[in-house]
């Protein structure tokens, strides 16, 4: 079959393979899911959860009359178990008055103990944050993370936030004076303390710091000098 091909057609073969049209690979567009945002957590005793649990389509019959009744457009879908109380997912996302609607609800079911349930919150998730402009040593004394997490308490900027986890200091490079100091805080789904922090300067000691965004935090440590 080739022998019978013409050198033109012969061309034509070789100018398109050689192309390269055909090699291209195909790309694969991938998604990760997060967080549900249509969730609301509400802890409780477990035996409590357990009861709601097990009359859950009375119970979100009735959070949507509420929810209809208080003018509210969202719904309430099912309720599930978890080991510190129910989650109850909706068709869009919650806020504050739906809460308070949902939580004055569930305290006022027969037998059930209301002093056991706590108040509704939405999911939240993590925000990485690194702050940098420190020295390694200040007043002669190794930055340490304690000493960093009591000057977060007491700084206006992280009045209303929480850490997720205890701040880890690490030192710039194996020869530096100056350290990075990695913090994790619980956030919203939007971000929005992080947003409120991020690129912002306040002072620690005599030094001028700089919050700045990253990505999670180095689990490892880089060096000798780096605290847990």
């Amino acid at each position: 079959m080739f022998l019978a091909l013409s050198v033109d057609k012969v061309g034509k073969v070789l100018k398109i393979k050689n192309s390269g049209e055909d090699n291209k690979k195909p790309k694969i567009n991938m998604t990760t899911r997060g967080l549900s945002r249509k969730e609301i957590i509400i802890p409780m005793a477990k035996h409590i959860a357990e009861l709601i649990v097990n009359s859950a389509h009375i119970h979100i019959a009735n959070i949507n009359k509420c929810l209809r009744n208080s003018k509210s457009d969202i719904v309430a879908d099912f309720i599930q178990s978890t080991n510190n109380g129910i989650v109850i997912t909706t068709n869009k996302p919650a806020n504050n008055l739906n809460l308070v609607t949902i939580e004055k609800y569930l305290k006022s079911i027969q037998n059930i103990d209301s002093d056991s349930i706590k108040s509704p919150r939405l999911p939240k998730s993590k925000s990485y944050m690194k702050i940098i402009g420190l020295p390694y040593k200040m007043n002669q004394d190794i930055i340490s993370p304690d000493f960093i997490e009591g000057v977060l308490k007491e700084t206006h900027l992280f009045k209303d936030v929480v850490l997720a986890s205890k701040p880890c200091v690490i030192k710039a490079s194996p020869k530096s004076d100056m350290v990075v100091v990695w913090i994790d805080i619980w956030d919203s789904q939007s971000s929005s303390s992080a947003k409120n922090i991020i690129n912002c300067c306040f002072n620690i000691g005599r030094f001028i710091t700089t919050v700045k965004g990253t990505n999670m935090n180095p689990g490892v440590l880089q060096c000798k000098n780096c605290w847990k």
